[in-house]
C-alpha cells in the first residue's frame, strides 16, 4: 500500500535491493523468504528475531519501495508491501506514471515536493473511493493493528487498544514479545530464532489478575483462567499496562452480567498533529472512561456524565478568607473542585445554576481569576488558572448548550399541559399524574387499578411529617437537642452557603455525624448523594413513569405486591393504605425504568424508609442513585454487587482484625452477615431510629461507611465471637448486639425492632450508643480509603462473576443431563463454547441483536440463544455429517427443524438435542433426524398411517440373496439380527414413527444429496457410494409402486393419501411381484390386476440397456462420481428433471425388466411419488456399510478441543516447538 512519504537515513541495513531505477529502488527485507528461496540462513533468522524484539513494520510488510534524488543521501519510503505481487504492482505504476515526468524537472526539491505531493494524492484519493474514515489512530499503531489481525486470526470487527513490549515466562525461561490487549482479548506473540509462540485468552475467561513484585524478579503481571496461570514481566510501564488490562476484564465482567457489546466513544476531541504520545483512539476513550468514573464518583454525578478536562486552580473560601489549593473539573453540565488536601473543601456547581462566568482583572494577589456566578447570588472565585481563555471558552459553549436544553425542556412541558388536561400542571400533586380511568367497563380491571390507581390518596409530602405522633405543646430535652441539631445546619448554611452549590467541609462531615435533624433529612440526603441532579433534570419523568406502570402485570410487580406489607411493618405509615400504595408507585415505577433489575428483596425495606423522610418523587431519584450509582449491581437478580462487596468485607476483616478472621471463616458467618447488612444498610438489623443515621452517614461518605460500621460491630464482640462454637452462636451475638444500638437523641416513639421482638428471655445486652459506634469505626478504620475498596472490588468481582457462570453451567449441565448421552464434562465444554459463540456475536455483530439473544427472565438453561450464522459454525465444527459444500444447506435445514418456537434462534437444550442425536443416538434416531431435516414437519392429514415398517421389511429382504448388493453380503445376517431388535422397539414408537411426514419426490432428491457429500471425506467413500446407489434406488422403486397403490380408488373408501403410506396392497388376485428372485409373498392364487403385469425388479451390477429406465439411479465407480449420478444432479441443476447422464460401463443401474406395462418413467418431479421414515429406514438397513457408518461412535471431546482450538486463533493449532504456547482458556 502507498504511504506517507517518510524519511529514511539508512536504506541498506537489513533490506536487500531487488530493482533500481534513478530515482526508485525496490527492497526486500533480509530473513523473509523471496518467492522462491528459503529465509535467508543464520542472519535471516536473526533479522526476523530483531524484527519481533524492536517491534519492526517490516515483520508485517516485508517488501518497500524508497525515493531518492540522484545526488541526496536521504531516502523517502512511498510505499510497502506485503507480498511481492503488491508491490510489484506499485513499481510498475511508479515506472509507467512517474519516470518520465520526474525527468522534465530541473531542481532537486521540486522533483521531492512532486512525489511527495503525488503519493499523498493517492492516499487521500484511495480513502475517498474507499469510504475510509480518517482517524486518529498514528501509522505506527495501524501497522501493529494489521498485524495483530494477522498474528491471530481475528476479524476486523475486534478492536486493539494497545500492544506492549513484553516478557512471557514458559516455566522458569522468559521469551521476549509483544501483548496485544484487545477489547475481547489477551494476546501474547514471540518469534525468536524460528521458534514462534503464540497465546490468546478471551477476558471473559480470566479468574484473577494480580500484579505481584518480588524481590529478584521485577514486577510481574499474573493472569489465571480456570484452567491455567500465565506471567509477563519486563514492561517498559507496568502499572498503565495493569490498569489497563483490569479495564478490560471489567468491560469484559460487565459484558457477563449485561450482556451488552462495547460501543466505542466517537465523541472524543481530536488529537493534536504534533502530538507526542503515540496512543491509539481506543486506549484514549477507555483512559476518559476511566477519568470520568472516578469523577461522577468522587462529585455523585449522573451516571451519563462525561469529564471534559481537569486543571489546577486555587479557590477563594469566604468562611474562613483564604485560597485552597485544589483541582478544577469540567464536564458537560458541572463545574467542580476539590481541594489537594483531603476532605478540607469540595465544590458542585451545576451549569443550570450559572447566571454568570467572567474573567476578573489578574493582579499579584489572584493572577488570572474566573469568578463565576449562581442563581442563589453565590459567586465562586477561582485564580491561578493556567489557561484561562481555553477554560471560558469551553464554560460558555457548555453553559450554551445546557441554556437550550432547559428551554426545550420547558416547551416540551407546556406542550404536555395544554394536551393533557392539566396533567403536568401541578407536579406536587400525584394524584392529577394519572387520568381518571371511570370508563373501563371491566369490573375485574378497575379493582386491579386501584393498587395503583388515584383512588387512593397519594403522599404530596414526607410520610414521616403526617405520621409524627406528638402534640405541638409537647417538649423535652430530646426536643431541645433536636431544635439545636436544626440550629447548626441553619448556620452551616449561612456561612457555606445552601443548596447543591454549598462549600462541602470537615464541618459538614461533622455535622453529618452527628446526625441530620428529622425535618432536614429527605432534603439533605438529595443533596448529599447527588439524586437532585437527576430530579432536577428529568421534570415530569416520574409521573410519567407511574403512569406508564399503572396496571401493568409482570414477574416485578407480582414480588412488589408480595413484599409491601413485610416493608416496615411496625411503622405506623406503612399500616395503611396511603403508605403501600406510595411504596408501591415507587418500586413499580424503577422496575419500569430498569428492567435489568427490576425488583429486588431488600428494595422494598431501604425504599420504605425514604418515603418517610423525602416526597414520593424525591424518594423515587434516591432509589435511582442507590441502585444505579451507590450501591453498583447490589439488586439485580443475582445480587452480584453484594456478594462482590461480601469479598472486599472478608478481605478486610482478615487485615482488620485478624484475630478474628479464622474464626469467622470457620463458621462461615461472614458470608451469612454480611449480606443483610449491606443491602439493607442495616435498616432490617438495627433498631430503625440508630440505622437511619447509619443512611445519613452513607449518602454523605457512600460504601466505606457500612465497611468501617461491619468491622467496628466485628471488633466489639471479638472476645465473644471468638467462643463461640457454631455460626447460630454467633449469629445470636451479633444479633443481639446491633438490637442494643440506640439513638438517644431521636424524637420518634420507640418502634419495636424485629429481631427483639423475637428475643428470648435472656438478660438484656447492655446498650450501645449509635453516635459512638460511629465515632469509633472512623477512629480505629477510617483509614479505609474508596479507591482501595474499587480496587478490592475489581479482584472480588471477577471472581464473585466466575464462579456465578461456573454456577450457572453447573445448574444447566444439570439439567439437561438426562436429556442427552453427553457426558457431564462434555456438556460442560459445550456449554462453554456455546456461551462463548454467544458472546462473540456481542461484540462481532451478528445478524441479530445480542439484547435479543439474552433474556435474563429465562430460566437459565434458555438465556444464551445464536442465531443462524453462528449455528453455522458450530455445526461445521462439531456435527459429524458435515463436510463438503453442502454443509451449509444441511447446518440450515437443523437449524429450522431445532429451532422450535420459531424466533429464528435457538437456545443450548435446542442445540445439544441435535448434537446428541446426531452424535450419540442410535441408527434410528440419527436417520430420523436426517429424515427431519428434510421434510418440514407438517401435522399429518389422515390418522390411517401404515401398520407397521416390519411389512416393508420383510416384504423387500425376507429373502434377499447374498450377491444381489456387489457380492458384499457378509454382514446380511447381522442386518436381519437388528432387523428383529427394531422391530419391538418400533412397535413401541409406533405412533412416533407414523407422526412423520412423507418424503415427496423433491425432498428425496435433497436427502440423496445430503448422503453423498456426507461420505466426501470418509476412507469407506466408494463403498458408501455404492451402498448409497442401491438404496437410493430401491427407494425410488419403492416410491413407484407406492404410487400405483395410491392412484387405485380404494374400496373400502379410504382417501388416496392414506393409502399412500401402505406398502402392499389389499390382498386381492395373485400379484407376481419380486425383488431379485425373491418368492412372491402374497398367498398363492391370489391375483390382481393392475392394467398389466409388472415383471421383476431387478438389482444389478451390469452395464445400461437402451430402454428406459424407471427413475434410474446410477453411480460410477470412479473419483468423479460427483458428477455421475443422474437423480442427484437432476436435483442439483433442474429441480423438475430426472433423467439419466453419464453413463459409464462400471454403473450400477436398477431398471424394471422390458414389458409393455413398465412403470412409467419420470420425467419431472411426480406429486403423487412419496416414501415414508419406515420405508427409508428399511432400505438402508440392507446395506452394512451404510449402518457400519451411522452407528460409527463419534468422539466429542476430539471434536469439541479442535473446536476450541479454531475458535481461539483463527486455525487449527500444530505446535511448531516446545515452546508453542497453545493454552486456549475456557
Amino acid at each position: 500500500m502507498w504511504v506517507n512519504p517518510e524519511e529514511v537515513l539508512l536504506a541498506n541495513a537489513l533490506w536487500i535491493t531487488e530493482r533500481a531505477n534513478p530515482y526508485f529502488i525496490l527492497q526486500r527485507r533480509k530473513g523473509h523468504a523471496g518467492d522462491g528461496g528459503g529465509g535467508g540462513g543464520l542472519a535471516g533468522l536473526l533479522v526476523g528475531t530483531l524484527d519481533v524484539v524492536l517491534d519492526s513494520s517490516a515483520r508485517v510488510a516485508p517488501y518497500r519501495i524508497l525515493y531518492q534524488t540522484p545526488d541526496s543521501l536521504v531516502y523517502w519510503t512511498i510505499a510497502c508491501g506485503g507480498s511481492r505481487k503488491e508491490i510489484t504492482e506499485h513499481w510498475e505504476w511508479l515506472e509507467q506514471n512517474l519516470l518520465q515526468t520526474l525527468s522534465i524537472f530541473e531542481n532537486e526539491n521540486d522533483i521531492t515536493t512532486f512525489v511527495r505531493g503525488k503519493i499523498q494524492g493517492i492516499i487521500a484519493e484511495y480513502n475517498k473511493i474507499n469510504d475510509v474514515k480518517e482517524d486518529d489512530d498514528t501509522d505506527k499503531f495501524k501497522e501493529a493493528i494489521v498485524k495483530f489481525h494477522r498474528l491471530f486470526g481475528m476479524p476486523e470487527e475486534e478492536k486493539l487498544v494497545n500492544y506492549y513490549s513484553c516478557s512471557y515466562w514458559k516455566g522458569k525461561v522468559p521469551r521476549q514479545g509483544w501483548m496485544y490487549l484487545s477489547i475481547n482479548h489477551l494476546c501474547f506473540y514471540s518469534f525468536l530464532m524460528g521458534r514462534e509462540a503464540k497465546l490468546v485468552i478471551r477476558w471473559v475467561d480470566i479468574t484473577q489478575l494480580e500484579k505481584n513484585g518480588a524481590l529478584l524478579l521485577p514486577d510481574v503481571i499474573k493472569v489465571s483462567t480456570r484452567s491455567s496461570e500465565h506471567f509477563f514481566s519486563v514492561f517498559l510501564n507496568i502499572n498503565e499496562t495493569f490498569k489497563l488490562m483490569e479495564q478490560l476484564a471489567n468491560i469484559a465482567m460487565r459484558q457477563l452480567l449485561d450482556n451488552e457489546g462495547f460501543e466505542q466513544d466517537r465523541s472524543l476531541p481530536k488529537l493534536k498533529k504534533k502530538s507526542p504520545k503515540k496512543v491509539s483512539a481506543l486506549k484514549r476513550d477507555l483512559d476518559a472512561r476511566a477519568k470520568s468514573e472516578r469523577y461522577r464518583a468522587l462529585f455523585r454525578l449522573p451516571k451519563d456524565e462525561k469529564l471534559d478536562g481537569h486543571t489546577d486552580c486555587t479557590l477563594w473560601t469566604p468562611f474562613n478568607k483564604m485560597h485552597i489549593l485544589g483541582q478544577m473539573f469540567v464536564s458537560t453540565n458541572y463545574i467542580c473542585f476539590t481541594s489537594k488536601e483531603e476532605n478540607l473543601c469540595s465544590l458542585i456547581i451545576p451549569l443550570r445554576e450559572v447566571t454568570i462566568v467572567e474573567k476578573a482583572d489578574s493582579s499579584s494577589v489572584l493572577p488570572s481569576p474566573l469568578s463565576i456566578s449562581t442563581r442563589n447570588r453565590m459567586t465562586f472565585l477561582f485564580a491561578n488558572l493556567k489557561d484561562r481563555d481555553f477554560l471560558v471558552q469551553r464554560i460558555s459553549d457548555f453553559l450554551q448548550q445546557t441554556t437550550s436544553r432547559i428551554y426545550s425542556d420547558r416547551e416540551l412541558a407546556g406542550s404536555y399541559n395544554s394536551s393533557d388536561d392539566e396533567v403536568y400542571s401541578r407536579p406536587s400533586s400525584l394524584v392529577s399524574s394519572s387520568p381518571q380511568r371511570s370508563t373501563s367497563s371491566d369490573a375485574d380491571g378497575e379493582r386491579q387499578f386501584n393498587l395503583n390507581g388515584n383512588s387512593v390518596p397519594t403522599a404530596t409530602q414526607t410520610l414521616m411529617t403526617m405520621y409524627r405522633r406528638r402534640s405541638p405543646e409537647e417538649f423535652n430535652p430530646k426536643l431541645a437537642k433536636e431544635f439545636l441539631k436544626e440550629q447548626a445546619w441553619k448556620i452551616h448554611f449561612a456561612e457555606y452557603g445552601q443548596g447543591i452549590c454549598m462549600y462541602r467541609t470537615e464541618k459538614t462531615r461533622e455535622l453529618v455525624l452527628k446526625g441530620i435533624p428529622e425535618s432536614m433529612r429527605g432534603e439533605l440526603w438529595l443533596l448529599l448523594s447527588g439524586a437532585i441532579n437527576e430530579k432536577a433534570t428529568h421534570p415530569g419523568y416520574y409521573e410519567d413513569l407511574v403512569e406508564k406502570s399503572m396496571g401493568k402485570y409482570n414477574l416485578a410487580t407480582e414480588e412488589i405486591e408480595r413484599d409491601l406489607h413485610r416493608s416496615l411493618p411496625e411503622h405506623p405509615a406503612f399500616q395503611n393504605e396511603m403508605g403501600i400504595a406510595a411504596l408501591r408507585r415507587v418500586l413499580t415505577a424503577y422496575a419500569f425504568r430498569n428492567p435489568n433489575i427490576g425488583y429486588c428483596q431488600a428494595m422494598n425495606i431501604v425504599t420504605s424508609v425514604l418515603l418517610l423522610y423525602a416526597k414520593e418523587e424525591e424518594a423515587f431519584w434516591l432509589l435511582v442513585a442507590l441502585c444505579e450509582r451507590m450501591l453498583p449491581d447490589y439488586y439485580n437478580t443475582r445480587v452480584v454487587g453484594a456478594l462482590v462487596d461480601q469479598g472486599v468485607f472478608e478481605e478486610l476483616a482478615r487485615d482488620y482484625v485478624p484475630q478474628l478472621y479464622d474464626c469467622m471463616q470457620d463458621l462461615g458467618v461472614i458470608s451469612t452477615i454480611s449480606l443483610s447488612w449491606f443491602l439493607t444498610l442495616f435498616l432490617s438489623v438495627m433498631p430503625f431510629e440508630s440505622a437511619v443515621v447509619v443512611v445519613d452517614c452513607f449518602f454523605y461518605e457512600g460504601i466505606k461507611v457500612i465497611f468501617q460500621l461491619a468491622l467496628a460491630v466485628l471488633d466489639a464482640n471479638v472476645d465473644k465471637l471468638l467462643n463461640c462454637k457454631d455460626d447460630g452462636e454467633a449469629m445470636t451475638v451479633l444479633g443481639r448486639y446491633l438490637d442494643s444500638v440506640t439513638n438517644k437523641d431521636s424524637t420518634l416513639p420507640p418502634i419495636p425492632h424485629l429481631h427483639s421482638l423475637l428475643s428470648d428471655d435472656v438478660e438484656p445486652y447492655p446498650e450501645v450508643d449509635i453516635f459512638r459506634l460511629i465515632r469509633t469505626s472512623y477512629e480505629k478504620f477510617g483509614t479505609i480509603r474508596a479507591d482501595l475498596i474499587e480496587q478490592m472490588r475489581f479482584k472480588q468481582r471477577l471472581k464473585v462473576i466466575q464462579t456465578l457462570e461456573d454456577t450457572t453451567k453447573r445448574n444447566v449441565v444439570r439439567t439437561i443431563v438426562t436429556e442427552t448421552s453427553f457426558t457431564i464434562d462434555e456438556l460442560e465444554e459445550l456449554y462453554a463454547l456455546f456461551k462463548a459463540e454467544h458472546l462473540t456475536s456481542c461484540y462481532w455483530g451478528g445478524s441479530s441483536n445480542a439484547l435479543d439473544r439474552h433474556d435474563p427472565s429465562l430460566p437459565y438453561l434458555e438465556q444464551y440463544r445464536i442465531d443462524f450464522e453462528q449455528f453455522k459454525g458450530m455445526f461445521a465444527l462439531l456435527f459429524p455429517w458435515a463436510c463438503g459444500t453442502h454443509s451449509d444447506v444441511l447446518a440450515s435445514r437443523l437449524f429450522q427443524l431445532l429451532d422450535e418456537n420459531g424466533d429464528s434462534l435457538i437456545n443450548f437444550r435446542e442445540f445439544v438435542s441435535g448434537l446428541s442425536a446426531a452424535c450419540h443416538g442410535d441408527l434410528t434416531e440419527k436417520l430420523k433426524l436426517l429424515y427431519k431435516m428434510h421434510v418440514l414437519p407438517e401435522p399429518s392429514s389422515d390418522p390411517d398411517e401404515p401398520d407397521s415398517a416390519f411389512e416393508a421389511t420383510q416384504y423387500f429382504f425376507e429373502d434377499i440373496t447374498p450377491e444381489c448388493t456387489h457380492g458384499k453380503r457378509a454382514n446380511s445376517q447381522e442386518n436381519r439380527n437388528y432387523l428383529r431388535l427394531w422391530t419391538p422397539e418400533n412397535k413401541s414408537k409406533s405412533k412416533n414413527a407414523k407422526d412423520l411426514p412423507k418424503l415427496n419426490q423433491g425432498q428425496f432428491i435433497e436427502l440423496c444429496k445430503t448422503m453423498y457429500n456426507m461420505f466426501s471425506e470418509d476412507p469407506n467413500e466408494q463403498e458408501l457410494y455404492h451402498a448409497t446407489a442401491a438404496v437410493t434406488s430401491l427407494l425410488l422403486e419403492i416410491g413407484e409402486v407406492g404410487k400405483l397403490f395410491v392412484t387405485q380408488p380404494a374400496k373400502e373408501g379410504s382417501s388416496g393419501g392414506g393409502a399412500g403410506g401402505t406398502l402392499l396392497p389389499k390382498k386381492g388376485p395373485g400379484q407376481p411381484y419380486a425383488v431379485e428372485n425373491a418368492e412372491p409373498l402374497a398367498a398363492d392364487g391370489e391375483e390382481h390386476s393392475l392394467g398389466g403385469q409388472m415383471e421383476d425388479i431387478k438389482l444389478e451390477d451390469s452395464s445400461p440397456r437402451d430402454n428406459g429406465a424407471c427413475s434410474s439411479m446410477l453411480i460410477s465407480d470412479d473419483d468423479s462420481s460427483m458428477s455421475s449420478y443422474s437423480v442427484l444432479s437432476a436435483g442439483s441443476h433442474e429441480e423438475d428433471k430426472l433423467h439419466c447422464e453419464d453413463i459409464g460401463e462400471d454403473t450400477v443401474l436398477v431398471r424394471s425388466g422390458q414389458g409393455s406395462a413398465a412403470l412409467p418413467r419420470s420425467t419431472s418431479l411426480d406429486r403423487d411419488w412419496a416414501i415414508t421414515f419406515e420405508q427409508f429406514l428399511a432400505s438402508l438397513l440392507t446395506e452394512p456399510a451404510l449402518v457400519k457408518y451411522f452407528d460409527k461412535p463419534v468422539c466429542m471431546m476430539a471434536r469439541i478441543t479442535s473446536a476450541k482450538n479454531i475458535r481461539m486463533m483463527g486455525k487449527p493449532l500444530t505446535s511448531v516447538s516446545d515452546y508453542e504456547i497453545s493454552a486456549m482458556s475456557g
